[in-house]
Formats: C-alpha cells, structure tokens, sequence
C-alpha cells in the first residue's frame, strides 16, 4: 500500500512539475516579443522595375564581384545608364594601370609642409604646371579599377536592325531580395522574354537563365563586349574609341566551355563562358562576340578570373541554388527590423532603406578591400577606396550581427602597414599612419585635401573593437593587437604637446569637415574626441593582452584639449571662432556631432553644449552643401541627446543628398548617383536608434515615444 502511495505521489509530483514547465513556457512565450517573420520583411522590398530608367538599375553580387544589369537582366543598352547608375562589372582585383612612359617616381609628388617645427612631407596635387605636376596626376589616377566587360542581349528585329529599347514593352522586372535573384520580363512585339539573373556568393560568376522564341528565331542572342579603360574620376570606365590598345581573344573553346583572354598594357584576366544546352560564338568585330543558343531556353555561366582559368565550371542551376542558399541564410542571421507595427507615415519608406541597404552593403560593400564610395557599380575617386570612409562602410556589420563581413576587409591592413609605416616615419612620427585614398597595393593618392585628413586613424581600433565584442576572444586580440598599437603609437606621436598651457592639441590637419584648411585648423571637436576614445580603447587592448598600461598614452587622454566653444555652441575648430558667421564653417560634414554620435560622450564632451550645437545646425546648417552620412550621424547625435524626433527627422530629411532611389541607392548629385557610406550610416544610425548604446536603458531610445513608433528588431548589437 505505501509503495502504491508513493507511487501516486510521484505521479502527482510529475504531473505537477510537468504542469509547471509548460505554464512557465507558456507564460515566458507570451512575454517575448513575436519573431518577425523575414521573409515577408524581404518580399514587401523587394524594388519592381517598369521601364528603362538611368536610375532604376539593379545589381547581383557577393562583396568581391557584382553585375549592374538594365531593364532587360542583362547589360543590354549601357548608354542609357552611363549618367545614371551604369551597368558595370567589376571585381576587388580588377585594377589597371596606363603605362608610366615618363618613369615618375612616387616620391616626386612629395612635398614639405611645417606645422611642428620640422619638414612633413605630404602626397598632394600640384597647381604648376612641371614633372611633380605629371607625377601627382600619374598616381592619382593609376592603377584604376577594371570595367571587365558588358554581357548583353543582341536583340534584331527580322529585318536584322538592332531593337531599341524603346521597342521593349510590358517591363516587368522585381529583385528577389530571398534568393539574390534578379527576375526579368518583357515582350518585342508579340514574343515574351524571361531573363534570371543572379552571383554565386564564393566565387566571380554570373549566372544567366534565358528564356524565349526569339532565341530560336535568330532575333535574339547574348553578346559580349569589352571596353578599355577611360582612367575617369567618376564614371562607368568604358572608353570605346581605343580599340587599337588592348586585345580580346579566344584561347580556349571546346564543347564545355569558352575562354576569352584579355590583355590591356600589363594587366591580364580571364572570361570563361559555360553553356547549357548548344550555342555558336563569333567574333563581331574586335572586343565585341556574340554567343548565338540553339534552343528557346538557354542558360550559361560566365566567370571572371585574374589568372588562367583550372577550377572546375559551376554548373548553372548549381551557381542559382548557391546563390539562394546564401541569401536566405543572410537574411535569417544578423540582425532585422520591423516597421509594419507603425502607424507614422514614414515609416514604411525608413523600412524600405533599410532592408535594401543590407543588401546594397552585402553586395557592394563587404569584400577583402575596404570598397570605393561606389562600390562595385561604377567608378569614383578613379576606383579608389578612401580608409576615412570605412567606417561608414563596415561598421554596421558588427552592430547587425555580422561582423564576418566586416573582417574581410581588416585583413586589408597588414598588408597595408609597411606603407603606413613609412609615411609616419618621413613626417617624423611612430607608429602607422593611414593613409586616406588608395588602392590594393597601399599607395597613398596624391591629394590636397586627403593627404591631410586623419579621421580615419582611429578606425582600425574602433572596427577592431567591434569585433571583439562581438567575440570577446584571445584569438580575436592576438590577431588585431599589433595594429590596434601602432595606430595608437601615431596618435600619440602626432598630438603636439604644449608646455605653456599643459596640453595636447591636434594641428597641422583638414577634419571631417573639409571645408577648414590644414595650415589654420587647431582642436577640431570630432577628431580630439576620436583620439580621447581610441586611445582609452587603446589602452584596454593593451590590458586584455596581458600588458601594462603606458603612462604616455593616459597622459594624453588626460590633458588632451577641451572642446572650443562660444556662447554655448561648440566651435568648428579652436581657431574657428566665426564658426557661426562664415559659411565655410556651416556647410559640408556638420562633424562636430560626431564627438557625441558616432562616438560615446566622454569628459570632453558637455551634453548641454552639444544639444544646443544640434539645434542651431538643425536649423542653420547649410543642408543642400552636406552628404549622405551627414544625417544618419546627426540621427545618432540626436538619439544620444534625448531627442528621437529628430534622429527619425534627420533620418528622412528631404534633401537631394538624403534622396533614396528605387534600388536602394543614395543619391547625391549628377557625379555621385550612387553613395555607399550613407546607406551604411543608415544602418549604424537604425541599429543603435533600436539597441542603443553602453549605458543607455531606454527600449528603442532613437525612435519617438509618441504611439506612432513600435519598431519590432531583432539581433542587434548597441554601439559603444
């Protein structure tokens, strides 16, 4: 009888137990928040296209290669794009260079500048005509980033003249932002056409999926054509009147694939065609080919290679399901953000950025470089990438969870550091100077502005200190401590001490904000709050190591200047005291809110001061002379302020630099259709708006508290 009573018991006991999980499950599943469900996020952003609009093009890519494509799916009529946003090809490794016929010397475009009492020689532009002139412009310009090729349809009508595109009707294009896929539909008269396009994630192949009557029919065909570069500041790389001065040609063809080799000057790749089904090439005429199918479905790959092509082929429907495999694993890790729980009007269009910003920046932005403005789209700056840009670039990735694509391109910097090495060494400072416009190979371009800029100095321990956090590892302190040190022995070097007032100033520079000259800028507020910051976290990578902290870097966080001011509002710099009166200090970057935006306060920083220094530029600023990661910074000085409705305000200011076009791009003006750092502002901007920042304990602190804002996210790390 007891044995069957205890048996009870414990029955009883486990029913109860059991009863008691479930209800606290229940009772714990009640107070979470709903998981958003991410593919609807994707499927209600995805960009429709209608027409051919020079705006309106769209992209595949990985990070190290992408393919802008018109209307058609393909690169079919690239004139009409050329103003707009073009339709290039380009990879991390396609870079040229014209050939240095006069023998110019890195060292020509050198010259000295006294701001601390002994020579510093800077890479600059020369305005005289002379050999150091010609240098500074060889090494500007060269090498540039690689258009490789356009890959197109080759549509006739009967008669053999080619379709216009005003010709192609019923335009129904939509990027399928799930799979990475871009799925094209349009008629020629009576035939319909269906083009799918899309990247393989590992590796730099297009793959293409073509399906139509006109196939069959002859009016239809794929052409290939390559252009030579035009060396351009900022356009689509394609000069088609030197046909003379590079070679394209078939050196391989079997029932497997086609090689087209490519020579301009020195510089060497490779294009691998590989159909599915029968198909015929010819050369049309030099650079130009044509790939004519045998059936009315017709599905190829195209790769491009810097050396001879030996891996295997990708087959087609391999390279599409690689591809959909990729995004859907993208878009369910890292972070996200639901704004269809808001009732303000805005909200839909601030969702719409985001979510195409992720995958601008995936795409465009997430390679073993640190990428140009443009990305992978088209040229700007010749190709180059500008290291003070980097952080707008990268550093979302930590904060959405995906601080792997954010480690693609540190690497980038051991290469780079003998070089930023010895441009610290002859301007006589310790340490790594970084330099500010470049290229793979670290050589630092001539500039008059650039060379004197040295906000981007503390990105490499700002990124790496995000990569900690985000995996707070010996392994991840081994691998960046080196450099984490050297940047800071630069910083300390370059800070100038001064005996009389007991401080360290920063002088000799052109800040964040250009428009202020290098031989009269003294303290500007961003910069010395970027080295109070740097350092300190400096300092703590040098404990985690294992190793004492240097007095000599506590005492330049200690005595490093305070923040100029007049009347309450923060000066542009400590010599700018008609900051307020002169339009040179009101237009361009309003950097000073980057002391208290993109960086945490520090002692440096009085909170008051800097609330009234946003309001007078909130309402004073010269907006129409600012850039695309200007609003997303004063979003983030807002939200640190304690007023979220003007981080949404600044946000979604209408302004032509803050305009958004149907593909996710930020507009700047008729040179710079496409800006990268302000959609990666965006990102950084939404993330901390949402998960905040160290010491903050106010739930989604960017975003008003009006009702109107119940923004659902998921996976996001807060700033520091």
């Amino acid at each position: 009888m007891n044995n069957i009573y205890l048996k009870n018991c414990n029955t009883m006991i486990k029913k109860l137990i059991l009863g008691f999980a479930v209800a606290l499950l229940v009772s714990c599943s009640e107070g979470q928040p709903e998981k958003i469900d991410r593919l609807a996020l994707m499927e209600r952003n995805n960009p429709h296209v209608s027409e051919f609009e020079e705006l309106a093009s769209l992209s595949v890519g990985n990070g190290n290669f992408a393919v802008t494509v018109d209307a058609t799916g393909l690169q079919t009529y690239p004139e009409l794009y050329s103003a707009g946003v073009p339709l290039g090809t380009q990879t991390q490794w396609g870079w040229h260079s014209y050939p240095n016929t006069e023998k110019y010397n890195h060292d020509e475009t050198l010259k000295n500048y006294n701001f601390r009492g002994w020579e510093e020689p800077y890479s600059v532009q020369f305005n005289e005509p002379g050999r150091a002139n010609g240098a500074a412009n060889y090494f500007r310009v060269n090498p540039h980033r690689l258009h490789l090729g356009y890959v197109g349809l080759e549509l006739t009508n009967e008669a053999g003249e080619k379709v216009k595109a005003t010709d192609i009707k019923n335009i129904d294009q939509e990027l399928v932002l799930w799979n990475g896929l871009v799925d094209s539909r349009f008629t020629v008269g009576t035939d319909t056409a269906v083009v799918k396009t899309a990247a393989h994630p590992d590796r730099d192949v297009l793959a293409v999926a073509v399906s139509s009557p006109m196939l069959t029919k002859g009016t239809m065909a794929v052409n290939l054509r390559f252009p030579y570069p035009s060396g351009g500041h900022a356009d689509d790389a394609t000069n088609w009147t030197s046909p003379e001065k590079h070679k394209s040609e078939i050196v391989e063809q079997n029932d497997k694939k086609i090689v087209i080799k490519r020579t301009l000057d020195e510089t060497v790749y490779y294009v691998t065609l590989a159909c599915e089904g029968k198909a015929s090439i010819k050369e049309k005429e030099a650079h130009y080919f044509v790939l004519t199918p045998e059936s009315n479905d017709f599905a190829f790959t195209c790769e491009f290679t810097a050396e001879t092509p030996t891996a295997a082929i990708v087959p087609n429907n391999d390279a599409f399901a690689a591809s959909a495999t990729y995004w859907q694993n993208f878009w369910q890790r890292g972070g996200a953000v639901d704004f269809s729980k808001c009732t303000d009007e805005r909200a839909s269009e601030l969702e719409r950025r985001v979510v195409l910003s992720q995958y601008l920046m995936a795409i465009q932005s997430a390679g073993m470089y640190p990428p140009q403005e443009t990305g992978l789209t088209y040229n700007s700056w010749f190709g180059k990438f500008h290291l003070e840009m980097h952080w707008w670039h990268a550093v979302h990735f930590a904060l959405w969870n995906r601080a792997d694509l954010l480690e693609r391109s540190m690497d980038w910097y051991a290469q780079a550091y003998p070089i930023a090495k010895s441009i610290a060494e002859r301007q006589g400072f310790k340490g790594a100077r970084w330099m500010k416009m470049t290229d793979p190979s670290a050589i630092e371009a001539p500039s008059k502005v650039g060379s004197f800029l040295i906000w981007q100095q503390p990105h490499f321990i700002y990124m790496a200190e995000l990569i900690y956090r985000n995996n707070p590892s010996p392994e991840v302190i081994e691998k960046y401590k080196f450099l984490v040190a050297e940047t800071a022995e630069f910083m300390m070097s370059f800070a100038t001490y001064e005996e009389l007032e007991g401080r360290y100033v920063l002088k000799g520079i052109i800040p964040a904000q250009e428009t202020l000259r290098a031989s009269e800028t003294i303290n500007p507020p961003f910069e010395l709050s970027y080295w109070h910051y740097a350092m300190s976290v400096a300092q703590l990578w040098r404990e985690r190591a294992g190793e004492k902290r240097k007095p000599q870097w506590d005492e330049l966080i200690d005595k490093l200047s305070p923040l100029a001011y007049l009347d309450g509002l923060y000066l542009a710099s400590e010599d700018a005291v008609d900051t307020y009166k002169d339009i040179r200090f009101t237009s361009d970057h309003p950097a000073v809110l980057g002391a208290m935006g993109i960086l945490p306060a520090c002692k440096l920083v009085r909170p008051d001061y800097m609330k009234n220094t946003l309001n007078w530029i909130w309402d004073n600023w010269n907006w129409g002379k600012t850039w695309g990661w200007d609003y997303p910074m004063t979003a983030m000085s807002a939200a640190r302020l304690g007023e979220p409705e003007k981080a949404i305000g600044a946000l979604l200011m209408d302004k032509r630099t803050n305009t958004y076009l149907i593909n996710g791009h930020n507009y700047q003006d008729s040179r710079l259709r496409v800006y990268l750092p302000g959609n990666g502002g965006l990102l950084t901007a939404v993330a901390m708006m949402c998960a905040g920042w160290d010491g903050n304990e106010i739930k989604n602190p960017g975003f008003p508290k009006d009702g109107k804002w119940n923004v659902v996210w998921e996976d996001l790390q807060p700033m520091p």
